[in-house]
């Protein structure tokens, strides 16, 4: 495995390793890897020749009240992950080496990204754009893999790439959760007990919701006062949004449309605070099927 600090080392290291055609699969991350990462690194290991990680905390991701400076960090941690894996590059370079200047250009995503986490942390998915469309420029892979966990930014990320003729293939892989059902993330390490027991409300809402929604006379509106109703009932809980969007284009569904009368392919999305501490979960169900 090969550690790569700047955007020169890793242009050297992915032209001597894949430089006959192997094809090369791409892992960005903010580092803090758990094994929802290590899942989307074993699938890049088997599917391509040469697998590159990314670590870097993006600070354009990040709005000015945010949790940049308290955001979970541990490279030796990551780097033993990363070798657990099998993984060939690990490119973690500094802001500087990123951003040598402050960027003047944007990569903006529109419509899908005023919605759910768009609307609620404005630029967000702009600082996603630039730093996705630099990493796709500086490792050209063949595949790009996500977690659906951030099913928002994937939908960005796919849009991104049909828009500007990226060519890579982004690979969706689904969330992957603790035994209990609270889905992996870097943040979860700030939960206290009782917050974190409290949360487990998410992932039983997606499963509860998916029998809810077969409910012959249940609308949009009843599904989503239901949702609410349920991580309500947690004191720690403090929603950002419950909705309810067809998925990727996420347009919203009609309220007071029964779903039994609707077709496709549909997301709820959740975004919840516990204490100081913002979780986001969302489950895909497949509505109007006879």
């Amino acid at each position: 495995m090969i550690i790569v600090r700047t955007k020169e080392e890793l242009r050297h290291a992915i032209r001597e390793m894949a430089d006959d055609g192997q094809s090369i699969g791409l892992v960005p991350t903010m580092g803090y890897l758990h094994e929802g990462h290590a899942s989307l690194l074993t699938a890049a290991r088997e599917q391509c020749e040469v697998t590159v990680l990314s670590i870097f905390v993006n600070p354009l991701q990040f709005g000015a009240n945010e949790d940049l400076d308290t955001y979970p960090r541990d490279e030796t941690r990551d780097i033993a992950l990363a070798g657990s894996c099998h993984t060939d590059i690990v490119f973690i370079p500094s802001v500087q080496e990123m951003y040598s200047s402050r960027p003047l250009t944007s990569v903006k995503v529109s419509e899908i990204t005023e919605q759910l986490c768009g609307a609620s942390r404005p630029g967000h998915f702009d600082g996603v754009g630039i730093v996705i469309a630099k990493l796709f420029h500086l490792v050209k892979p063949h595949r790009a893999y996500f977690g659906m966990k951030d099913a928002q930014q994937v939908a960005v990320i796919e849009q991104l790439v049909h828009d500007l003729d990226f060519d890579v293939e982004i690979v969706r892989m689904p969330t992957v959760r603790e035994p209990d059902g609270l889905a992996l993330s870097s943040r979860n390490v700030r939960l206290s007990p009782e917050q974190r027991h409290q949360a487990l409300v998410l992932s039983k809402v997606l499963k509860d919701a998916a029998r809810w929604l077969k409910g012959p006379e249940m609308t949009v509106d009843s599904l989503l006062k239901a949702v609410r109703t349920e991580i309500g009932k947690m004191k720690e809980a403090e929603i950002d949004y419950v909705e309810l969007m067809q998925y990727p284009s996420l347009q919203r569904v009609p309220g007071k449309q029964c779903l039994q009368e609707a077709s496709g392919t549909v997301i709820l999305a959740l975004a919840v605070k516990f204490g100081a501490t913002r979780l986001i979960d969302n489950a895909l169900y497949t509505i109007g099927e006879r």
